[in-house]
């Protein structure tokens, strides 16, 4: 699911594990050449090449002058102001763009075809006076690539997995022999340290981490990334004329449900359940048709709709006040090592140890409300006025388009941005929704709770060791599943261990992540770990979802939907911008907007393997609802056994690409070097190939652990 321009579209531009540092990508004009650089992932060089178009800068913990947050204030400081400098002064350039990285990073980027001088661009942030360092930004493979880049920002900052039994006295001695000293250990993790060079800088870093590796009583270092999974420079063509504005939604939503049969006999019934056409398809699809949703109604009775089990969502902003969600949140505040104020979960993403809420702070809204409230308050005209720089990009593309055609692709831009912030919030809607008055949606599991945890801070930022913590931290709070609709990850050999050694010392917990949104052979991590289940998508007509991955280590399929054709076929979840402090300062609208349902947008139509994983995970809740003695082996069995191709339909193209994977196989073509634990069996068959083992069915698998 994209977070930038295409929001529905989250996880696209994942790491490609099946295509590690092989897949093709645009050479650009370089300002100065570019810096050749690997990391290493199992004795795996990782490729990773340096950026010369883009910067990053982490602020000062200083308040913003005249509140305005500093992203912000170091764009109107870069391309409105002279600046002075030693000896000369320094020209505002207007083409620059500055967008925020979390709370206290943000990227200062320039369009494609702008020259200018790295070295001055530097001297020209750092003389900022709220600036506190720039840092090198990288993206992987081996050149650049702005149509389809995962941006990585480089801090002073390396995890060190230290070996098994090594004392305190030998680690020590290590880091006084390599000039490191420690920052922190990692919580809920064994012998995992976060650390910093006291000589080293820069893109140096890498080269320490990589010298670590061999040093002895070191199982692996690699450094502290920090992605920015969803960033995209260009805006994508698609989104010209693709603002929607839907007038009196609530007539026409009642309208559509009219029109639609009402499933009967369901414990959990809700007005909007004719929609959920992944847990029913039979309503919008009719009685002739195959079916193509999972099945999840017709399982609720015997499953008691997952009461007792608990899912760890590790997701971005999760709104757990929603209406629709609220009742179903599990509480931790029992636990003896609970974190300081810990009460629903605990966000990761926060500076330094993190904080016990993982809903939109204040700060935060501060930080995206400008551009959504230009969105609403300003005219198409005006916005172009208003974001030349933005403009510029869309023109470039758009040659054609009118000036108020590109006024409303910079609203949709910048709503799909901020709509997306709330990613976990829709992934958790999946899970588990439960509508008390009846008057909103249901999840898969409408029983089960939701523990929420943050990884992603605003705009896609996450780094290694907030995740690895995550997933320390959920196994340490019990929980039955781990929902993880991320992708794009570096591999990250301490993430490997840390999820290996939970599911070793946690056998019942079944940990379930996405596939990836890149329409390409090979799943992405951390889907492609061991003994994670890994999830593709499909759509309401039973086909692949043209975004999702396939081939090699795809486990199982379930709807993730499908929006090309209408919002109709996405999934219907909780969204997260009806919150009534965001509108602060703000005309409502009247209208639906984007990908929203109301026009606050309390319910969204979405689409990607982000929710095709949340489906499996209430599946397995539903599983566990039935049966909590069930161990993961077990339940990966079951689920895997009892899924099927039935209703689902391969296309003509897909047919073709699977005789070329054929072709090639039978040709002795090798498959390029990987870390054993990531070559997976062949497919067997086509459908095997684009759809796993197949669409999961909740009700059979009900049905085979009672």
């Amino acid at each position: 699911m994209k977070r930038f321009v295409s929001a529905i579209l989250i996880t696209a531009c994942l790491w490609n594990i099946d295509n590690l540092g092989s897949h093709p990508q645009a050479s650009l004009a370089q300002t100065q050449p570019t810096e050749a650089l690997s990391y290493s992932f199992y004795g795996k060089q990782i490729p990773l090449n340096l950026r010369n178009d883009v910067l990053a800068v982490r602020f000062k913990a200083i308040q913003p002058r005249g509140n305005k947050p500093l992203y912000l204030q170091l764009q109107d400081d870069l391309t409105t102001r002279r600046i002075q400098g030693r000896g000369s002064t320094l020209q505002p350039n207007t083409n620059l763009q500055v967008d925020p990285l979390g709370n206290q990073l943000a990227l200062v980027r320039l369009p494609a075809g702008v020259r200018t001088s790295t070295r001055l661009l530097t001297n020209q942030i750092q003389q900022q006076p709220y600036v506190e360092e720039t840092l090198p930004v990288l993206n992987q493979g081996e050149s650049e690539d702005r149509e389809n880049e995962n941006l990585i920002v480089l801090p002073n900052e390396i995890v060190i997995s230290f070996a098994p039994g090594t004392s305190e006295t030998q680690k020590q001695q290590v880091l006084n022999e390599q000039n490191l000293e420690i920052i922190r250990p990692l919580r809920f993790s064994q012998n995992r340290y976060v650390a910093r060079s006291k000589s080293a800088s820069g893109t140096e870093i890498i080269t320490v981490a990589n010298q670590l590796n061999q040093v002895s009583g070191i199982q692996s270092a690699t450094p502290n990334f920090i992605q920015a999974i969803s960033d995209k420079i260009v805006p994508q063509t698609n989104l010209i004329n693709s603002s929607q504005e839907i007038l009196d939604p609530e007539r026409i939503l009642q309208q559509r449900l009219a029109r639609l049969p009402k499933p009967k006999d369901t414990p959990f019934s809700t007005a909007l359940l004719p929609l959920l056409w992944h847990l029913d398809s039979t309503p919008q699809r009719g009685k002739f048709l195959p079916r193509t949703d999972i099945g999840a109604i017709a399982s609720w009775q015997a499953s008691q709709g997952g009461d007792g089990v608990v899912v760890a969502v590790i997701d971005s902003l999760i709104q757990w006040d929603h209406q629709d969600l609220a009742s179903n949140i599990y509480t931790t505040d029992h636990y003896s090592d609970k974190l300081p104020g810990e009460v629903k979960g605990w966000d990761f993403s926060s500076s330094g140890q993190g904080d016990p809420d993982t809903r939109l702070s204040l700060n935060e809204r501060d930080i995206i409300q400008p551009h959504f409230r230009d969105t609403f308050e300003l005219s198409c005209q005006e916005m172009v006025e208003e974001y030349k720089n933005i403009a510029f990009l869309f023109a470039q593309n758009n040659p054609d388009a009118s000036a108020c055609e590109r006024g409303n692709s910079i609203k949709q831009y910048f709503r799909s941005q901020i709509t997306s912030e709330f990613h976990g919030t829709w992934v958790s809607g999946v899970v588990a929704a439960h509508s008390p008055d009846q008057s909103g949606i249901a999840g898969v599991a409408p029983q089960a709770k939701i523990l929420p945890i943050r990884v992603f801070g605003l705009n896609g930022a996450i780094d290694s060791i907030s995740l690895i913590e995550a997933i320390g931290y959920a196994a340490a709070r019990d929980v039955d599943v781990i929902n993880l609709s991320l992708g794009g990850l570096m591999p990250h050999q301490a993430l490997n261990e840390q999820i290996l050694s939970v599911l070793e010392a946690n056998p019942q917990l079944v940990i379930v992540a996405s596939a990836g949104n890149e329409n390409r052979s090979g799943i992405s991590f951390p889907a492609a770990i061991p003994q994670v289940l890994s999830v593709g998508a499909t759509n309401m007509q039973g086909e692949r979802s043209s975004y999702s991955n396939y081939g090699k280590g795809l486990d199982v399929v379930a709807p993730g939907g499908d929006i090309s054709r209408s919002l109709s076929g996405g999934i219907l979840t909780t969204g997260g911008t009806g919150l009534s402090s965001l509108w602060q300062g703000i005309t409502k609208p009247d209208y639906a907007w984007g990908y929203t349902l109301d026009p606050l947008g309390n319910y969204v139509q979405v689409q990607g393997t982000s929710f095709a994983a949340p489906a499996v995970s209430g599946v397995v809740a539903l599983m566990k609802g039935v049966n909590n003695t069930l161990n993961r082996e077990r339940i990966i069995d079951v689920l895997e056994e009892t899924a099927s191709y039935q209703g689902l339909t391969l296309t003509e193209t897909e047919q073709d690409l699977y005789q070329s994977y054929q072709q090639a196989r039978l040709t002795g073509e090798k498959a390029e070097e990987r870390p054993e634990f990531l070559v997976f069996p062949e497919p067997t068959s086509a459908e095997n190939y684009f759809f796993g083992l197949g669409l999961v069915n909740a009700e059979a698998a009900i049905q085979a652990v009672q």
